[in-house]
């Protein structure tokens, strides 16, 4: 291939790769100072130049002008200099083109190597810089195989990472299978790009509803909350910001179609849609759907709350295994308590309230305190009748 070829092969795989041909240019010519170095075995400042428009190579030895020269491999006498260009001053530095006699095939090779390498490094870039930006979004992946514990995914023209931990518990992926898979990361190796991505994660959810609801995804309702244990339940809290849109309405659908379609992508998993509240006994209550609430008293210094459900509905209240009172708890991010109303009664369950106590301590040295300054204005008003009387009956005497 001679130079015209090479340049020609360059300029179009360059722009098929979208690589600057500056940066192969500039990467070709600083392996031939190695290669120029290693095969002549020269201890000379080498430079090499590409000429960009017939693509010849020629290779310099730089030198820097001296008087008197020291080191004539580094330096060149002001005298030679002069003949080269009578404008050289001592400092200035001179290239003499040294080009091997063999330096042609040396430099196609050492161009071949470089070429490839930088296309496989701009490949890799490319790649990462495609998938960075789908890092923390939802993708729709195909199962290829199984590698010990984990399930390799194709992402488009990738292979991505489900690894144990991250899989539904109980979920079969079965070759050419379409999964939705939530992207946790994007990492960048020598090998090109590593992509790690979930089943189990809550952001799954919330993302599938983006999806799925256009007032989600339009920012009308927000979802404030996610509490999942994921193959099983999940619990989700949303607010709408628009008074004329129901939040829960919009995300359940028409006969429950619109969270259906998210039920079937995860699997079966059951979901909960429930509506968010600024009053913390509101939203405790609605979080523990689907029992009925009778009684939520708060202890907002331990960030913890006591909830009455009827007798029927304790174990409704609490769940399979506590499922139910552990996801509230984790929605809300208060810690509950739950009684029936019989136990609530029989323990005096809400009286036993830490806040109760405390207001009631407050409340009687209060009192005290009134108590007592009453009674040392009493006190004094008594001394002061006392007084005025034993004046009076000294001036009567006299």
């Amino acid at each position: 291939m001679d130079s015209k070829e090479f340049l020609d092969a360059l300029n179009l795989v360059a722009k098929e790769k979208g690589i600057d041909k500056e940066v192969v240019f500039e990467a070709i010519e600083a392996s031939l100072v190695s290669a120029c170095k290693k095969n002549f075995g020269t201890s000379q400042n080498i430079k090499v130049v590409i000429d960009r428009e017939s693509g010849n190579v020629a290779c310099y030895a730089q030198k820097t002008v001296a008087s008197p020269v020291e080191d004539p491999q580094l330096e060149i006498s002001l005298e030679m200099a002069r003949v080269l260009n009578p404008n050289y001053v001592v400092g200035d530095v001179v290239d003499l083109e040294v080009t091997p006699k063999d330096f042609g095939r040396i430099s196609a090779q050492t161009a071949k190597q470089v070429v490839v390498q930088k296309f496989r490094e701009a490949e890799r870039e490319i790649l990462f810089n495609q998938y960075i930006t789908k890092e923390r979004e939802v993708v729709t992946a195909i199962v290829q195989r199984k590698e010990r514990r984990n399930v390799i995914v194709q992402m488009g023209k990738i292979d991505a990472i489900l690894s144990a931990n991250e899989q539904i518990p109980g979920e079969q992926y079965n070759f050419m299978d379409r999964i939705k898979v939530y992207v946790l990361e994007v990492k960048q190796t020598t090998k090109g790009p590593q992509i790690f991505v979930s089943r189990t994660h809550p952001e799954l959810v919330k993302r599938l509803f983006e999806q799925e609801v256009p007032e989600v995804h339009d920012g009308t309702v927000e979802i404030k909350s996610i509490a999942r244990e994921a193959g099983s339940r999940t619990k989700i809290a949303v607010y709408s910001k628009n008074e004329n849109v129901d939040a829960l309405g919009a995300c359940v659908g028409q006969n429950g179609y619109r969270v259906n379609v998210i039920v079937s992508e995860l699997g079966g998993e059951k979901i909960d849609v429930i509506n968010w509240s600024e009053d913390p006994k509101e939203f405790i209550a609605a979080a523990l759907s689907p029992s009925k609430v009778l009684e939520v008293a708060l202890n907002e210094a331990e960030q913890s709350a006591k909830i009455v459900v009827p007798d029927h509905q304790l174990s409704l209240a609490i769940g399979k295994e506590g499922q139910n009172a552990r996801l509230s708890a984790k929605l809300t991010g208060w810690r509950i308590d739950i009684k029936s109303e019989t136990q609530a009664r029989e323990t005096n369950f809400l009286a036993e309230d830490p806040v109760t106590e405390e207001a009631a301590e407050e409340t009687t040295a209060e009192e005290t305190v009134a108590e007592t300054a009453d009674e040392a204005v009493e006190e004094a008003a008594e001394e002061d009748v006392t007084a005025t009387e034993e004046v009076a009956e000294g001036e009567a005497e006299a």
